[in-house]
């Protein structure tokens, strides 16, 4: 069930209302002065997502770094997506998002109602706002596939199938096997 006052209410949307519904079942995200409306992720995307997490972890801290799983990303005015994961450089406790500008890499896992969103709307999004790291994780097959922005966009680095292992050195150093993100 929607939060009372989404259906019907008048565009567009601005950040303070967009904060003003607080936490929802929902994932809802702002754009643009519209809302981006998804269910919640599946048990199967958050143990991906938790997966993803402890191998990231280890990593974060030796460099004294903080990641955080679905946090409202500012990535300006007008844009609030929630990320399954960042990993940011500084972290204010009081804000109600973290600024695109602290996040060093963000990272989505695909579900079958975001995988376009997840593999083209988002990274253009993060990119234009200057995250220098996207990590998207492919739930079927499973699969990593780490890009670097170039300019506006992403390019990729490397894709990691099951049996391969993905080697982070940047921006922080990690391990991970597309098979250990799942028990």
């Amino acid at each position: 069930m929607l939060p009372d006052g989404i259906l019907g209410r008048a565009l567009p949307w601005t950040e303070s209302d967009y904060l003003a519904l607080g936490e929802t079942a929902q994932r809802i995200e702002l754009l643009d002065g519209g809302l981006l409306i998804g269910p919640s992720p599946s048990v199967r995307h958050q143990v991906i997502v938790g997966g993803l997490a402890a191998a990231l972890e280890p990593g974060c801290a030796a460099v004294n770094r903080t990641l955080l799983p679905v946090i409202n990303l500012r990535l300006n005015a007008t844009r609030i997506l929630n990320p399954d994961l960042v990993v940011t450089a500084e972290l204010d406790l009081t804000a109600d998002c973290v600024p695109a500008d602290a996040v060093l890499l963000v990272g989505e896992v695909t579900a079958p109602h975001t995988a376009l969103i997840d593999r083209v709307l988002k990274p253009h999004l993060y990119a234009t706002a200057g995250i220098e790291w996207y990590l998207l994780v492919e739930q079927d097959p499973l699969a990593l596939n780490l890009q670097q922005r170039q300019g506006g966009h992403y390019v990729e680095r490397a894709t990691t199938k099951r049996g391969e292992v993905l080697e982070l050195t940047e921006p922080v150093k990690a391990t991970i096997r597309p098979e250990d993100l799942l028990p």
